[in-house]
């Protein structure tokens, strides 16, 4: 299968689905490494990835991304290589 590289400016585009990627709480993450990988993998700032890891870390989830879902799916899928636990909803 061939990967996709995912842009920063990736649009909603007229006719796709749209969603939601949800990440949930885990015992075995740092916040650290919760936070690298949102910055990297859905091109977060380091506050906006900061907060996320603490609305996960006290709520057990957060929407950490809207979009489209095939884009969605990619970055879902780099999370879960992380070691973290995601997953895509759509709407």
């Amino acid at each position: 299968m061939k990967e996709k590289t995912l842009h920063k400016d990736d649009k909603l585009k007229s006719g796709s689905e749209s969603g939601s990627l949800i990440l949930y709480n885990d015992d075995i993450n740092t916040f650290e490494h919760v936070i690298k990988s949102l910055v990297e993998v859905c091109g977060h700032d380091a506050v906006q990835a900061e907060q996320c890891a603490l609305i996960v870390h006290f709520k057990g989830s957060c929407e950490v991304k809207l979009g489209v879902v095939e884009v969605l799916n990619a970055m879902s899928r780099s999370l879960n290589a992380k070691g973290l636990n995601s997953k895509v909803e759509s709407f």
